[in-house]
């Protein structure tokens, strides 16, 4: 799904987008691969997510011992479309709704502090939490006095106390929430969408190395849980396969431009990109918008090269090149420096990159008078 009906599930306010659990255990492994400790003694926070439906909880609980956290802690924004059906928590037990030590269901804050086979089966599973969970053993299980909101007083509260933050966010209000994340100095793991990147708010990050892309790439489509009245609507237009595809017995909408967001080290982001010099590029690139041309072209606006391709970026270049923003899913800090994007010319913050001869727009690059796609401007770094 592209940029046209993520800004449609923002207008509408569809912020509820539910993950796999396939695709956060994916990307998560990665990290651990890089750094097995990056989660060890953490208190890792999920302040997106309701325990009943959530897959991160699934997840950070049932390998709560193999990552070495030191708490768990997971919130709610009051009843969402899917409780009680994504993850039953608690089974089909009937007597658990008139438990007095089960709050309702509205917005919910558990802290998981440790986890055993409790039941004595000789294995652990979610039946070992809930039962863990029921009788409130080891574990803290309350409903919020707020609406679970994560700008609320209490989820700030357990914002301050947490190491690690991992979630998706509302799509709605990603800017937000990642100002929030980094305004309290946290780790995080989250979701976004590609559009995201040119923000004021996010690029500034990205090109001071304070955020970056996940392992997950751009080209990698991830299918999500959506509301109902979306579903069907995507359903009753979309062809399935990329649009949306039966999953576990479940519809699930596909989201091409869906993206981790993270500030937590991965080895994808240490790799090199492996290059052609200018001149084989122009010879021997199979991109038709390089290959046999006499040139790189030139932005009429703004002084760099215009580079359609990541990996038609010349390893032997020196000067400025203007490329596609999915080459963030290949950037590397120690081989680029990222100057800027266009958005920040059009912003004044880029004044040595304006082109003194140009009469017209400032917004984004053009190529013979073409207004081109979102660019980001890079340079090699020099070594």
């Amino acid at each position: 799904m592209g940029n046209k009906n993520l800004a449609k599930a923002k207008k509408e306010k569809y912020d509820e987008f539910y993950t796999q659990y396939s695709d956060i255990q994916k990307e998560i492994e990665a990290y651990l691969e890089f750094n097995p400790d990056v989660f060890r003694n953490k208190i890792v926070y999920c302040n997106c997510d309701d325990p009943y439906e959530s897959n991160f909880f699934r997840y950070f609980v049932l390998n709560f011992n193999k990552l070495g956290l030191k708490h768990l802690i997971t919130t709610s924004y009051k009843p969402s479309f899917v409780a009680n059906t994504q993850l039953k928590l608690f089974g089909d037990d009937k007597t658990l709704s008139k438990s007095k030590n089960r709050p309702k269901i509205t917005a919910n804050k558990f802290i998981i502090k440790k986890v055993h086979d409790i039941n004595k089966d000789g294995e652990f599973n979610l039946e070992d939490i809930a039962e863990q969970l029921k009788e409130n053993k080891d574990n803290e299980w309350t409903s919020l006095e707020e609406d679970g909101d994560f700008r609320s007083s209490e989820c700030i509260e357990l914002l301050k106390m947490s190491d690690i933050v991992v979630t998706n966010p509302p799509f709605s209000l990603f800017r937000e929430y990642v100002k929030q994340l980094i305004d309290y100095n946290k780790k995080f793991l989250i979701i976004g969408n590609l559009s995201s990147i040119t923000a004021k708010e996010i690029f500034p990050l990205i090109k001071n190395n304070k955020l970056w892309l996940g392992n997950k790439t751009s080209s990698q489509q991830m299918f999500l849980e959506a509301p109902k009245e979306y579903t069907e609507e995507v359903v009753s237009s979309k062809p399935q396969g990329m649009w949306w595809r039966i999953i576990n017995g479940k519809v699930l909408i596909g989201i091409h431009t869906a993206l981790w967001f993270t500030n937590l080290d991965h080895g994808r982001r240490h790799q090199p990109l492996p290059l052609m010099t200018m001149e084989e590029n122009l010879k021997y690139s199979k991109h038709k918008d390089i290959k046999g041309k006499k040139s790189y072209s030139k932005y009429g606006n703004y002084n760099a090269i215009e580079v359609p391709f990541t990996k038609a970026i010349p390893s032997d270049y020196t000067g400025v090149m203007g490329v596609p923003i999915s080459f963030l899913d290949k950037y590397n800090p120690e081989q680029f420096e990222i100057l800027g994007s266009d958005y920040n010319v059009k912003e004044g913050l880029l004044p040595r990159l304006v082109n003194p001869n140009w009469n017209g727009k400032l917004d984004r690059g053009y190529v013979d008078n073409k207004r081109i796609f979102a660019r980001i401007l890079i340079q090699h770094r020099k070594k």
